[in-house]
């Protein structure tokens, strides 16, 4: 499996889970400046490609400098891929992007991609999740992990 990192994302990624944990960190843990990060867009498969279109949006209270949402497949990406900036292939399966700045009450970068499929899939699930917050607390996980199901139609499911 090859790992490559882009604009520090899955360096950042990393050192965020080291030194703060994850998520669910347990009480009395580290806490940073709380934020409600999410996650809105839209995907669509067509052939062997599946289109994905996403905002990260921060309801507060604090805002976040930076974070990386994670994009995981149920089925393997072709080899090649051309990502946008700020994001990287982290396995067989998996895209991370950082979101860039998010200002409380704001949006990050809007992040719009076409990723490859080793080969045409009736159906491909879709999980969007933050795989590091850039050191906030965010104490609601509900609107930032999605299980999207996308059906070799062309149409636009969203979340």
């Amino acid at each position: 499996m090859r790992r490559v990192a882009v604009s520090g994302v899955v360096v950042a990624g990393l050192a965020g889970l080291l030194a703060f944990g994850t998520a669910a960190a347990p009480a009395g843990a580290w806490a940073g400046p709380e934020a409600d990060v999410s996650y809105h867009g839209r995907v669509a498969l067509a052939e062997a490609q599946l289109r994905i279109w996403l905002v990260p949006e921060n309801d507060g209270p604090a805002a976040v400098p930076n974070a990386t949402v994670r994009l995981r497949l149920s089925v393997d990406l072709a080899d090649r891929q051309q990502l946008p900036s700020g994001c990287a292939r982290a396995g067989l399966r998996e895209v991370v992007c950082e979101t860039g700045p998010m200002p409380l009450h704001g949006h990050g970068r809007h992040i719009g991609m076409a990723l490859g499929l080793r080969e045409r899939a009736p159906e491909v699930v879709l999980r969007v999740d933050t795989w590091w917050n850039g050191g906030a607390t965010d104490r609601n996980l509900a609107n930032n992990e999605h299980v999207v199901l996308a059906l070799d139609t062309g149409d636009a499911y969203a979340f």
